[in-house]
């Protein structure tokens, strides 16, 4: 997608950095617009349609609980075949079993085609951020992810009131799932024609030991690391496997996470609704959800490349949690939009640092597949979330904020502790190069 001839140079640019993946940003933001509008109002419906509470957290957990058998698969063969046919089908897939509830009604229905629907995901996904990761430049992961996440909350925060617009138009609910079947398939088309797939190449970019990572302030790989789990150099590095530290820290924080949209999905609705909240408040709170992620992502993606990532990945962490032991205090159902503002600046923080762990933790040629378990991890949190969250609400509505907000806290440390050293040193900036190799890099610049 080469820019626009007449925009002002920074805009072209910027247009020209991010071609490659500009057309999959533009179809996540459609896929995530038919999201946003459903969000809001899926519990509310299911809860209309004869699903009770405790089952209700069954049927939400169909989504991930597919997510979880299928992202490890499709991400290994996003990694062998060409990745642009399985996002197609992917949300082709997605788009049908989103408009089937409005069909098939009731809970065995409906749990079955979550499920459907959750399986078509995982073929999307992986796909998707493994061809981000091969198609960026190392030095610009962690901005590339940001906008991915900025793509997705823009559908978040405009996907809502476009729901309950076209739902007072057209005369029902009904228009959310259609609209969100129609957004994956204008997905899935712009994704056939404008997305090119990655040459063969770029999918065996340098690795890096776990030790180590792709981005500027990388240490240098030597022999006779301080730490026992050392950084490898040369071709030892090109041999590192899917388990490794980064890689671990990312999915041990990345369930935690997890385990509060799991958590969210089934109770959110209903406990605004219990405050007193109508639909149009229950809407809003999740366009304030998307803000800080649309506007802050790519910002912090941008300090991510800079190094630092274990204070972003901190203060991402605390946030979400923090906040999860307030909202159960409050009893005006207005005062959760400021304090979604900061659960979703702290995700907002969090998410780039850990794509771009991952991004760092992937074996050379093996992006999508460790995109894949990164992913089923995530979605095992929110599958357990999602079992258990029904079960505790139907007990005390404010239960599952506390599980939650403990949850975060434990997989926040223990991730924390997992990375280490790897954590630290990505996020150190690299000792300055010795003289002829800066005077030839200044060369290289100045040609």
């Amino acid at each position: 997608m080469p820019p626009p001839s007449r925009l002002p140079a920074p805009i072209a640019s910027w247009f020209d950095r991010w071609s490659d993946i500009l057309p999959l940003l533009l179809a996540e933001f459609v896929v995530w617009l038919g999201f946003g509008a459903l969000l809001p109002v899926m519990p509310l419906y299911f809860r209309e349609h004869g699903v009770d509470l405790a089952t209700l957290g069954v049927v939400i957990a169909a989504w991930p609980a597919a997510r979880l058998v299928g992202e490890p698969i499709f991400g290994w063969l996003a990694d062998r075949v060409p990745r642009v046919p399985l996002m197609v089908a992917g949300n082709v897939g997605a788009g049908i079993f989103q408009f089937l509830p409005l069909i098939f009604v009731g809970p065995l229905p409906f749990l079955i085609l979550r499920g459907l629907q959750g399986l078509s995901t995982a073929v999307y996904d992986p796909a998707a951020r493994g061809y981000i990761t091969d198609a960026t430049p190392p030095e610009r992961r962690g901005e590339a992810f940001g906008l991915y996440g900025a793509a997705q909350m823009g559908g978040l925060v405009f996907g809502p009131a476009i729901g309950g617009l076209g739902s007072a138009w057209f005369g029902g609910i009904g228009f959310v799932f259609v609209f969100g079947a129609i957004s994956s398939f204008v997905a899935a088309l712009a994704i056939g024609l404008r997305v090119r797939e990655t040459p063969g190449s770029s999918r065996h970019h340098p690795g890096a030991s776990f030790d180590a990572t792709e981005f500027p302030g990388r240490p240098t790989l030597v022999h006779g690391a301080d730490d026992p789990g050392a950084l490898i150099p040369g071709a030892a590095a090109s041999r590192m496997g899917l388990v490794n530290r980064l890689l671990l820290a990312a999915i041990i924080v990345n369930i935690g996470q997890n385990f509060a949209a799991g958590t969210y999905d089934v109770v959110w609705s209903i406990f605004l609704e219990g405050l007193g909240a109508g639909l149009e408040l229950i809407g809003l709170t999740f366009a304030m959800f998307g803000l800080p992620i649309l506007f802050l992502s790519p910002l912090f993606g941008r300090r991510v490349d800079r190094g630092g990532l274990v204070w972003l990945v901190l203060i991402g962490g605390l946030a979400p949690a923090v906040t999860g032991l307030i909202y159960p205090q409050i009893a005006d159902p207005g005062l959760a939009v400021p304090l979604i503002l900061v659960e979703a600046t702290g995700f907002a923080m969090l998410n780039p640092a850990l794509y771009a762990i991952v991004a760092a933790g992937s074996p050379p040629g093996r992006s999508s597949t460790a995109q894949g378990i990164y992913g089923a991890a995530g979605t095992m949190g929110f599958v357990v979330a999602s079992l258990i969250t029904g079960v505790l609400a139907d007990a005390d509505i404010r239960l599952p904020f506390y599980v939650f907000a403990a949850v975060m806290f434990v997989s926040l440390a223990a991730g924390l502790a997992v990375g280490g050293g790897a954590l630290r040193r990505v996020g150190r900036a690299s000792p300055p190069p010795a003289a002829p190799v800066a005077a030839a890099d200044a060369e290289a610049e100045t040609a």
